[in-house]
């Protein structure tokens, strides 16, 4: 019964990596070529390459040495990448305006 809830646990590792991989993936995919030459990061062919072959090995090669180092390139991109290229691309968190910015447009203290 322990050896099942050990299988069970595995597999749910498992694809909660591959998910991790196919995320990155993705985002890796949508973002522009130029954003990452902006945030001085890896080019994007690169980013695709390791994300892709981190894909490719949690769904055909089951080999858990490699799917960890995947799951290191996966978590490397989500932290580090992935939020320097949205900072380079404008989406940072905020739509375009600054931290005073009300509903309706700028606050200006009543001016």
């Amino acid at each position: 019964m322990l050896l099942e809830a050990f299988g069970s646990f595995l597999q749910l590792l498992y694809l909660a990596m591959l998910v991790l991989a196919v995320v990155a993936l993705v985002f890796a995919v949508t973002a522009r070529e130029d954003a990452y030459r902006a945030a001085d990061k890896q080019k994007k062919s690169f980013w695709l390459i390791i994300l892709g072959v981190t894909v490719f090995v949690n769904l055909v090669i089951p080999i858990l040495f490699l799917q960890i180092a995947g799951v290191i390139a996966s978590i490397v991109f989500m932290v580090d990448v992935r939020p320097a290229i949205k900072a380079v691309s404008g989406g940072g968190g905020r739509r375009g305006g600054s931290s005073s910015d009300g509903p309706y447009g700028p606050y200006n203290g009543g001016r």
